[in-house]
């Protein structure tokens, strides 16, 4: 009996052995087999190429250029957009994974770009299990005033889970324009007076049946940056009254210490779409130079400006007057630290008298506040 079974195990062997030795000879045939034909297709394409000598070369690289863009343009937003059917939410605003992008610190900071991204389109909140008006609003780094606006909430009222909430991309009030109402009207409505309705005109995000006069079209929707409710009251931080003159004026060489280019109220500060600040005067007044440098624009800008001077102060920062009613230097001018360049006015893309002054440094745009002494 054992004898039987050694004999049935060692004819197994030998049948696993021969089948392994012709499944490698048909699988080495079929290769080569394979390769042979490969090779004669690539010997044949050598022979015609190098007949030629390069007369196709032109053609083919310009088939695989065209090919290669028609490809990036046809198929490149379906790989890149990997959120097209997800609904609009915080965490894939961005069109990446949020909390990846910030580390973890979207709850706490939303980032300008994040709100420049959005493109002023307001979204929707799905109110989770725990979440308050306070936690939502820092999620968003807008202010629970916001929120409460926009979703006529009780500001005692405790939120359901489930429950939808708009989230606007900034601070503000949203208005649908009725019948009759301008701009002006609307500004006052929200709290905003006089030159402070240029934060209207500002915010890139609305549209202007005319650029030039504002005309708001029945129906639109409007947003209004800072705006608060009718029966609600503020403090504006931005209603202090800064003075031009100061003891440091007169310099003739920059320091980059910057001294304030007229005497007013700041009407509309610092953010993502308004990257200046506005400083506005019923009576106007003159406008100086904040710091010692030589003059590099003086003129008309059509792009909304208005009457701008630049002025070059020659350490890598550039200043920019714009909105003005006269100017008083010209291209190539030198000019020391407090001279009046010009008068401050509404010349441009403007609702009324005030200042739009700008400090860049290597094109970049940095906030005025951090450096007017």
């Amino acid at each position: 009996m054992l004898e039987k079974k050694k004999n049935v195990i060692r004819s197994l062997k030998l049948d696993l052995e021969e089948f392994g030795v012709f499944l490698i000879y048909y699988a080495r045939s079929r290769f080569y087999r394979w390769f042979s034909r490969l090779e004669w297709i690539k010997n044949l394409l050598v022979d015609v190429l190098y007949k030629k000598r390069g007369r196709y070369a032109r053609p083919l690289l310009h088939f695989l250029t065209i090919f290669g863009v028609f490809l990036a343009i046809s198929v490149g937003p379906y790989v890149f957009d990997s959120n097209r059917n997800k609904p609009q939410t915080a965490e894939n605003i961005t069109g990446i994974d949020t909390a990846l992008a910030y580390g973890g610190s979207f709850y706490t900071q939303q980032s300008e770009e994040v709100r420049q991204f959005r493109g002023g389109e307001v979204i929707t909140h799905v109110v989770e299990a725990g979440e308050t008006i306070n936690s939502i609003a820092e999620r968003y780094g807008l202010k629970p005033e916001t929120i409460i606006w926009e979703n006529n909430l009780d500001p005692k009222a405790t939120l359901k889970p489930g429950q939808t909430l708009r989230i606007l991309p900034v601070d503000g009030v949203r208005h649908k324009v009725a019948r009759g109402e301008t701009i002006y009207s609307i500004g006052k409505k929200y709290g905003l007076e006089g030159s402070e309705v240029q934060k209207i005109v500002d915010y890139p995000f609305n549209e202007f049946l005319d650029d030039e006069t504002f005309e708001l079209a029945v129906g639109q929707y409007l947003m209004i940056p800072d705006g608060i409710k009718p029966e609600k009251t503020r403090t504006r931080s931005y209603r202090r009254y800064v003075a031009a003159k100061t003891p440091d004026a007169g310099a003739v060489s920059a320091t980059g210490s910057f001294v304030w280019p007229a005497s007013g109220r700041i009407t509309q500060g610092y953010k993502f779409y308004h990257r200046a600040i506005d400083i506005a005067n019923r009576s106007g007044g003159p406008i100086l130079a904040a710091d010692a440098g030589t003059v590099i624009a003086a003129g008309w800008d059509p792009s909304g400006y208005g009457r701008k001077v630049m002025v070059d102060h020659g350490n890598g920062y550039v200043t920019l007057y714009a909105h003005m009613s006269v100017i008083q230097v010209s291209v190539g001018q030198r000019v020391n630290r407090g001279n009046v360049i010009g008068q401050m006015g509404s010349t441009g893309r403007s609702t009324g008298t005030h200042l739009h002054f700008e400090i860049r440094r290597g094109g970049v745009f940095l906030n005025p506040l951090t450096f007017l002494k």
